[in-house]
């Protein structure tokens, strides 16, 4: 019986090695993969790449040659998907994905747009398929950048950078939305909808600058549906701030600061309130 025990468990041991054979081995990757993913106007930007590092190597000789098209990053050709329709170099780019490659040059890179996103690497790649090209100036760095980073900086409501940064070189690809009309429409439309939108309404236009008026009036809306909202109030000083309305803005800030008393934004909107006041009464 001992004996026929061991025989089976000997034979589970045998039948358990094949299938501890079968795991997939994973190592560390010199050029992991990245994905960023950011909101900007009404949709979002999404760049999938892969990023290699110097690792003691001389990035523009021994990894980027100058004048030649890089891939942007390492392994599959970098993607950038745009969520809306944008403008690059005053093209209008549709909303969509892209293949990115550059041409580095010791003073200015060609950001290319491309429609190979399937691509690996520059293989594949044919410049009948570019969308747009633009050339921007390279800018260096005091500190070097180990591992190449794309990142989407000095977003606003409308405008951002995609920046692509190595070594000591950083360069930036504008990015526009052409998206006020359209912005504008839209809360034209929710203005009249049950669920008003009246701070998200005066916000937007007290950051982009128009319709300083309307917004005020959205704000003082917002205010009375919810007139405890010490944010409401700081909103109106802020917007009667840019209408050069000194009063009103101290007024509303007074006002934004004592609301906040208690909260746990006591000490944000008291700083701020009182740097407007110093502001306007300058």
């Amino acid at each position: 019986m001992k004996k026929q025990i061991s025989m089976l468990l000997l034979g589970m041991a045998a039948m358990s090695v094949p299938a501890l054979a079968q795991e997939p081995l994973k190592t560390p990757a010199l050029s992991p993969k990245a994905t960023i993913k950011q909101d900007f106007s009404t949709s979002f930007i999404e760049i999938n790449y892969s990023r290699p590092s110097a690792r003691g190597r001389k990035v523009f000789t021994d990894v980027v040659n100058y004048g030649e098209v890089w891939r942007t990053g390492a392994n599959a050709a970098t993607k950038v998907t745009f969520g809306e329709d944008v403008i690059i170099a005053g093209k209008t780019v549709k909303a969509g994905s892209y293949a990115l490659y550059t041409i580095p040059e010791k003073d200015q890179w060609e950001i290319i747009l491309n429609e190979g996103t399937s691509n690996w690497g520059v293989s594949g790649y044919d410049k009948e398929d570019d969308v747009v090209r633009v050339a921007v100036k390279t800018q260096q760095l005091r500190e070097p950048v180990n591992t190449f980073t794309i990142n989407i900086a000095n977003i606003t409501f409308n405008s951002c950078d995609i920046e692509l940064s190595w070594d000591k070189t950083r360069v930036a690809l504008p990015v526009r939305a052409d998206n006020e009309a359209r912005i504008t429409a839209a809360i034209d439309k929710a203005i009249n909808q049950p669920s008003i939108p009246y701070n998200q309404a005066a916000s937007y236009y007290l950051e982009t600058g128009k319709n300083l008026d309307l917004a005020m009036k959205y704000a003082d809306k917002a205010i009375e549906q919810n007139p405890q909202a010490f944010w409401l109030y700081y909103l109106k000083a802020r917007i009667a701030a840019k209408l050069g309305n000194s009063e009103e803005a101290i007024n509303s800030a007074v006002k934004a600061m004592e609301l906040a008393k208690g909260s746990a934004y006591e000490q944000e909107y008291t700083r701020n309130a009182n740097l407007l006041i110093k502001s306007v009464r300058k």
